[in-house]
């Protein structure tokens, strides 16, 4: 059962985003909100405001629940170090990420053997570029700035692979992606089907923010904004109660109740 009606967040701090959802859910009846919108703005040079403690105290609890660290999630979307190493040049990136791209999958192959994020938007299997949804809408942008803005979305979602009909499919809950150039800024919009809130949606945000940093710096604009829309965001694989999640309500109350000072 949801617990509330639509929510939006609004906040210039990734770990405050996600401490408003994580406790909404903790402070409310149920173990859902449905639809969440959280809006995350305010980086610098591309990179999102984040609060050390509840960062911290969330990765803590992530390893003592046999979960993936905020990082390792963030990289399923974006691959922000490969990048660094790269030397920030796109194309780098991409060659180098598929030519690992069997090691990446094989250090975690229950969770990744349908794919990574970052493999769809590079290497769908079909259309333009060979599959490369990012190296188009890039290309497309420089080439033409003023071309319509439909042009400028990703798919991870693909029929063919996911409409199956397995109880439980881990894999894709990222749907689809889209980018908004405004002027001399960009704006990046995410819609999952569903995400779980204690284990994946910070690295999700985190991710979704350095995927749209790199679209920025490619198109030559500064990345504005990042909205991540959910029809079902669920606490999951962890319940309320659990003596682990106790420093991470801490850290998140102390961050938000400071704010309000």
């Amino acid at each position: 059962m949801s617990n509330s009606l639509p929510r939006l967040f609004k906040q210039t701090n990734l770990s405050h985003a996600w401490a408003e959802a994580f406790l909404h859910i903790i402070d409310n009846p149920g173990k859902e909100i449905s639809p969440l919108v959280v809006s995350i703005t305010d980086f610098n040079d591309g990179i999102p405001n984040e609060d050390t403690d509840i960062r911290q105290s969330l990765d803590t609890c992530l390893i003592a629940n046999g979960e993936q660290k905020i990082h390792t999630v963030a990289n399923t979307i974006f691959p922000h170090s490969l990048w660094r190493r790269s030397k920030y040049q796109r194309k780098g990136l991409f060659e180098r990420y598929l030519s690992i791209l069997c090691s990446i999958k094989a250090t975690e192959p229950h969770k990744n053997r349908r794919g990574l994020y970052f493999e769809r938007l590079i290497a769908f299997g079909s259309g333009p570029c060979n599959g490369n949804q990012l190296e188009y809408i890039i290309s497309e942008y420089q080439a033409r700035p003023g071309v319509r803005r439909t042009m400028f979305q990703a798919s991870i979602f693909d029929p063919g692979r996911d409409h199956v009909r397995s109880a439980q499919l881990p894999f894709p809950c990222l749907q689809h992606v889209s980018f908004v150039p405004q002027g001399e800024t960009l704006t990046m919009n995410a819609f999952y089907a569903t995400q779980q809130i204690f284990n994946k949606a910070y690295g999700n945000y985190l991710g979704l923010c350095r995927l749209g940093t790199f679209i920025a710096h490619e198109m030559g604009l500064t990345f504005n904004r990042m909205n991540c829309f959910v029809g079902v965001a669920k606490l999951d694989n962890i319940t309320k109660t659990s003596d682990t999640l106790a420093p991470v309500k801490e850290a998140c109350q102390k961050a938000l109740s400071s704010k309000t000072d």
